[in-house]
C-alpha cells in the first residue's frame, strides 16, 4: 500500500534515480554527466540538494570533523536537516531526481527519509566509468583525501571556504541539434574539497565494539532474549549480522523478532553512522521463563 508521500510524488510524475558506487569511486565527479544524459533536474549528494549550479538546501557532509559524523549527515540522520530538504523539494518543479549513495540500501534509506519514492532505476558507477578511471579516483581519495562536490567553486567558496581546495572544468556535449547543426556543448565546473575528516584519517568500528552495541540493543529491547552467538560480516556496502538467540516461551515470535531487528538497525545506524545491510536472526531454543 502506497503512503501519502508516495501518492503525492506519483501524481506529480516524479521519478528517483539511484547512482551507486563505493566511496571514492568518482560518483560526485560524474553526477552532472548522468543528470544531463537522463534529463535529471535535481541531485542529492552528501547532504546537499543541488539544482544545476546552485545548492538549494542542506549542508555538506564534507564539512564534518569526523568520518562517522559525515556519514550521518549524508544519510540525513538529523530530523531538522531532512525536514528542511523535504520542504524545499516540495517547493520545486521537477520530474527526475538523482540520489548518490554507496549502496542501493543507502539510497533507499535517503529516499525514505526525504519522503521520496523508492528508486525506479539504479545506475552503478561501473556502468559509466572504466575500471581504470575508478581505480584512479580511489587512489586520489586515499592518497590525497580529495573529494568532489558537483557545483561551481563560487558556491563552495561562499558556503564552505574552509574546505575548498581546487576547481575542475568539464566539457559536456549536449544532444544533437536540428539537422545540419553541430551539437552544442557546455562547460560544467566542479569543486574539489579536502574535508577535515580526510586530513585526520578514517575512524572505523571494531567487531568487538559492534558486538557490544548489539548485545546492549538486544538487552535493552528484551532482557529475556539471550544471544548465544553473533557473527559479523563486512563488505563495501556495510555490515551484515547473524545472531543466534534463545527466546522465552510464549513470545509472539515473528512480530517480536522483526521489531528487534528494526530496533538493532535503527539504534546502531543512528549512533554510529555505519550501514547495517542485514540482521539475520536464528532462534536456537525456546526457553521457559
Amino acid at each position: 500500500m502506497k503512503s501519502l508521500s508516495d501518492l503525492y510524488w506519483f501524481f506529480k510524475g516524479v521519478k528517483v534515480y539511484a547512482f551507486v558506487g563505493e566511496s571514492g569511486t568518482g560518483k560526485s565527479f560524474r553526477a552532472k554527466l548522468l543528470a544531463q544524459k537522463y534529463g535529471i533536474e535535481l541531485i542529492i549528494d552528501d547532504g546537499l540538494l543541488i539544482r544545476e549550479d546552485k545548492i538549494l538546501a542542506g549542508h555538506s557532509a564534507k564539512r564534518e570533523q569526523t568520518f562517522l559524523a559525515a556519514v550521518r549527515v549524508a544519510l540525513f540522520d538529523d530530523k531538522i536537516h531532512r525536514d528542511a530538504i523535504a520542504r524545499v523539494l516540495q517547493s520545486q518543479h521537477f520530474k527526475k531526481i538523482l540520489i548518490l549513495g554507496t549502496s542501493e540500501k543507502m539510497v533507499s534509506k535517503i529516499a525514505a527519509r526525504l519522503q521520496l519514492p523508492q528508486p525506479f532505476k539504479v545506475i552503478k558507477i561501473e556502468d559509466i566509468a572504466s575500471q581504470e578511471e575508478i581505480d584512479r579516483a580511489i587512489r586520489s581519495r586515499r592518497v590525497e583525501g580529495k573529494h568532489v562536490i558537483p557545483v561551481p567553486s563560487i558556491e563552495i567558496q561562499r558556503n564552505y571556504p574552509q574546505i575548498f581546495y581546487d576547481r575542475v572544468r568539464v566539457l559536456l556535449k549536449r544532444k544533437a541539434s536540428p539537422i545540419g547543426q553541430r551539437p552544442s556543448s557546455r562547460v560544467y565546473e566542479k569543486s574539489v574539497v579536502r574535508p577535515e575528516f580526510s586530513k585526520k584519517g578514517r575512524v572505523t568500528i571494531s567487531e568487538s565494539a559492534l558486538t557490544q552495541m548489539v548485545l546492549h540493543c538486544v538487552n535493552e529491547f528484551d532482557e529475556q532474549i539471550r544471544i548465544k552467538k553473533l557473527t559479523i560480516k563486512t563488505d563495501t556496502h556495510g555490515y551484515r549480522l547473524v545472531i543466534t538467540i534463545d527466546v522465552p516461551f510464549g513470545s509472539q515470535l515473528t512480530g517480536k523478532i522483526h521489531k528487534m531487528q528494526a530496533y538493532i538497525v535503527e539504534n546502531i545506524e543512528r549512533y554510529t553512522g555505519i550501514l547495517i545491510e542485514d540482521v539475520h536472526v536464528i532462534i536456537d531454543r525456546i526457553t521457559r521463563t
